[in-house]
């Protein structure tokens, strides 16, 4: 079952078409890799999904139901949680406060509940309740960001860049989280520049040039793929329409 569908997306920033006529498939219970060189949309994607920006054109489907265009926070309440890139934290609350400001809609018990979720996915963080947002490793500043979209227990989180500029460690604590999500049913969507690491803790890829999908197939096919890696390098194009594998 796909617990996320996108449909002939297209978006526009600036009056030119950044995502166009682009189609993805995000299965519960499943993390799907997205990868592409530098400008290539997927932050767009993932913003448009998430209601940041509005769709030219195109369908989203989470569980069936169309939430195409609608605002962030009914996004967010319907089941769906992005973590953008840059960590965008509130630097002069506590840990704690930052986690209560993501559970503002829930109610007592279900805040109760995200926030033990959070915390067994990240011990780390226990020990860092009362410090400051912006007192944190660039690693734990990540860690809470992640914990604010998961208070609400979504059903699908879509994470960009979630690895970026972080230690090797602590890249690991973070794929091992989202591999407790999936085995928990979670979809999980997330956009990578490691093309190795994408591929070996997905199940499906996809891979993006110029806004459209050119690649796409199952992650384990795609690791013996020379092309793919040379497309996130920018130093071969695929033209559409896409390949599957």
């Amino acid at each position: 079952m796909n617990a996320l569908q996108i449909t002939s997306l297209t978006v526009e920033r600036g009056g030119r078409a950044v995502v166009k006529d682009l189609t993805i498939e995000i299965p519960a219970g499943q993390v799907t890799a997205l990868l592409g060189p530098n400008g290539t949309g997927k932050s767009t994607l993932v913003l448009a999904v998430g209601g940041v920006l509005k769709p030219k054109s195109g369908e989203v489907l989470l569980e069936g139901a169309d939430i195409t265009g609608r605002r962030p926070e009914r996004i967010r309440q319907a089941g769906l949680a992005i973590v953008p890139e840059g960590r965008r934290l509130l630097p002069d609350l506590t840990v704690e406060d930052n986690l209560r400001v993501a559970s503002y809609a829930l109610t007592r018990e279900g805040a109760q509940a995200g926030r033990a979720k959070v915390l067994e996915l990240f011990p780390q963080l226990e020990q860092r309740l009362s410090a400051l947002a912006r007192t944190l490793s660039g690693g734990e500043q990540q860690m809470v960001a992640i914990g604010q979209a998961l208070m609400a227990e979504p059903k699908v989180l879509m994470l960009d860049e979630p690895t970026s500029g972080l230690a090797p460690i602590v890249i690991r604590t973070i794929y091992d989280a989202v591999g407790r999500l999936r085995d928990d049913g979670m979809a999980v969507l997330i956009v990578e520049q490691s093309v190795p690491r994408a591929l070996a803790n997905s199940s499906r890829c996809y891979v993006m040039e110029r806004g459209r999908i050119v690649i796409s197939g199952e992650s384990p096919v795609l690791a013996q793929d020379d092309h793919v890696s040379a497309i996130v390098r920018g130093t071969e194009e695929v033209p559409s329409p896409a390949k599957t594998t």
